[in-house]
């Protein structure tokens, strides 16, 4: 039985003191493939050394709406680094998203920079749409903006809402334009209020799981620093709810990321 992590950051600084130990404890508990995703312009550049590095890692690049720099000018010059990044490495097909990107609104409370994350968010859909790539999306607080945003600018290669907020008018919307749903820890949290009525809305054919390592923990290894080892806990609440068997899970969520993100 194997498991992809279609979504964690193993560039963060909580991994930096035993890293390269961690990844190949990751591969033997039958993680065989993970994508560490970019969210900044250093951890694009990072997420691309992991995917250089190991053959079984993939990474994608992006602004996330959270690492916006205060300096537009900065910023743009940001969008443009990102954008050479990619280009100067599709081609070992490991960079496999532009993500994660989107908005988020429960920090954000001024207007004028609410208006920004739009513009940086739709600039990034142009550049996936451009380099022919799917997104990786993140939402929060912000979800009839993300969708009106989705609606009018079309994704040419959809993609993933990642870690997707259980919010049933989002997830039917997002399967609608096509979009693929990716479950992470909160779905296994014992407050988490509707996640069954969730899981059994997305096909099987759409759901892929994922850690957001090192953040959300599953229970029942909930407060500690996640990994993608942990994306087992993720794959068996699936299962549970579903009734089927784990290893389906597995399977199933499997070629679900080997698909949207190019890999057959």
């Amino acid at each position: 039985m194997e498991f992809f992590d279609s979504h964690c950051h193993l560039d963060d600084e909580r991994f930096d003191e035993d890293r390269d130990k961690l990844i190949a404890e990751i591969k033997k508990a039958d993680i065989t493939k993970f994508v560490s995703a970019g969210y900044s312009v250093e951890g694009s550049i990072k997420g691309v050394a992991l995917s250089k590095t190991y053959d079984y890692i993939y990474t994608t690049c992006g602004i996330s709406p959270n690492d916006i720099p205060q300096n537009e000018e900065e910023l743009w010059k940001d969008i443009e680094i990102i954008r050479d990044l990619v280009k100067e490495n599709i081609k070992d097909k490991k960079i496999v998203a532009i993500g994660e990107i989107g908005l988020d609104y429960y920090w954000e409370k001024d207007l004028q920079r609410k208006e920004l994350q739009r513009q940086v968010f739709i600039k990034q859909i142009e550049m996936a749409n451009a380099l022919n790539l799917p997104i990786v999306i993140h939402t929060r607080e912000a979800v009839m903006d993300t969708l009106d945003i989705l609606k009018k600018y079309t994704v040419n290669k959809k993609g993933v809402f990642h870690c997707c907020p259980l919010n049933r008018e989002l997830v039917k919307e997002a399967l609608k334009l096509g979009f693929y749903i990716s479950f992470a820890g909160p779905i296994t949290f014992k407050n988490s209020k509707n996640a069954n009525e969730i899981i059994e809305i997305v096909p099987n054919d759409k759901i892929l799981i994922e850690t957001d390592s090192p953040y959300l923990a599953p229970e029942p290894v909930r407060g500690t620093r996640n990994d993608p080892r942990n994306v087992k806990y993720i794959a068996q609440k699936i299962a549970e709810v579903k009734r089927v068997t784990l290893e389906d899970v597995a399977k199933m969520t499997y070629e679900n990321a080997k698909e949207i993100f190019g890999m057959k």
